[in-house]
């Protein structure tokens, strides 16, 4: 066990400020630290052939049954290669382990660590493409995204090292002056010198970003995400919409397929993380509408009709809100 374990035991933190609404009974989140307090549990149950105190509040079987569960789930975790390191990953091994139990079980396990329960996870169809579709202008990969860059659940800023080849071409005069400049000032300890070139610089479009140790420079991009429309932060499930964007891009780069620009500036496009197709993903869980207004891809369609009939995310409610006419009224209403 030793090792996979350890290792994510040492992964554990405290829910942060976003996160602080979904809490589990074990004091986790699914966005956080689920993953790792199933892990340490494991890890004790190795040790001590305890189960954790409190989880026969949320299962209907005795201690003894718990602790047969735990057993095998000590034996999957062993054998998974590699170990768990996402919520739907750690929820689908106790699913498929414990797949000839009690379902009040199983989903009472689930909920105890915060992990997704069988009919919230989804399965990805799309894959990415390996040429460009049709429509697409350009394409670029990111630097990893930030938490803080994500407004809502269809809106994120992106940066972009202008040492890609695309970039690197369209990097204006000013701004490579000032940041040759800022790394004279920040070398003499100049470091208000260094302040105001970075905000010339940022008041440009661009960035210095820490990457691997190393300060990038970077094009920003703010990216609307194609065909899909997430309900607005006032709304009900904007927070859940934006949190679960945050969690699929947090820290990963993006592969993005720009078609082109709305009229506030922002570059459409898809978004594909670690092959995970985006939108397929916020419509699959239930955090975002098709936009049929402006997408009529028939697969995001049937996503979202998915979403629907397994009644999760915003499709809990009978009758949700649509975005769009949501913004209207609030225009009409000034």
């Amino acid at each position: 066990m030793g090792n996979a374990l350890r290792f994510l035991c040492g992964k554990c933190f405290e829910p942060s400020a976003a996160d602080s609404g979904s809490l589990g009974p074990h004091g986790v989140s699914s966005a956080t630290v689920g993953v790792s307090a199933l892990a340490h549990d494991l890890f004790q149950f190795d040790i001590t052939s305890q189960v954790p105190e409190g989880l026969s509040n949320h299962v209907v079987s005795s201690k003894k049954a718990q602790a047969n569960w735990y057993r095998k789930l000590v034996d999957a975790w062993r054998e998974s290669k590699p170990p768990p390191k996402t919520p739907e990953e750690a929820a689908r091994l106790v699913i498929q382990t414990l797949k000839r139990h009690q379902k009040a079980d199983v989903e009472g396990l689930l909920a105890f660590y915060g992990l997704p329960l069988p009919h919230t996870l989804v399965e990805v169809a799309a894959q990415p493409p390996t040429s460009l579709p049709d429509g697409v202008k350009f394409e670029f990969h990111t630097l990893p995204v930030d938490a803080k860059a994500v407004a809502d659940g269809d809106t994120v800023t992106v940066y972009v090292s202008t040492t890609d080849p695309r970039e690197s071409a369209y990097v204006p005069g000013n701004v490579h002056a000032a940041a040759v400049q800022r790394s004279a000032a920040r070398a003499r300890r100049n470091y208000e010198q260094a302040d105001a070139l970075h905000q010339q610089i940022i008041d440009s479009g661009y960035r210095v970003i820490v990457h691997q140790n190393e300060e990038v420079l970077a094009k920003k991009y703010r990216i609307r995400l194609r065909g899909i429309d997430a309900p607005e932060s006032a709304m009900p499930y904007g927070k859940e919409a934006k949190n679960e964007l945050t969690k699929i891009v947090q820290g990963k780069s993006l592969r993005v397929l720009v078609y082109g620009e709305d009229r506030y500036g922002r570059y459409v496009g898809d978004l594909y993380c670690n092959g995970v197709f985006v939108q397929e993903m916020m419509l699959k869980k239930g955090l975002a509408w098709h936009y049929s207004a402006y997408d009529k891809r028939p697969e995001l369609e049937t996503w979202e009709k998915q979403a629907r009939a397994k009644r999760v995310g915003l499709w809990a409610s009978k009758n949700p809100e649509k975005p769009w006419e949501w913004r209207k009224d609030k225009r009409e209403a000034r």
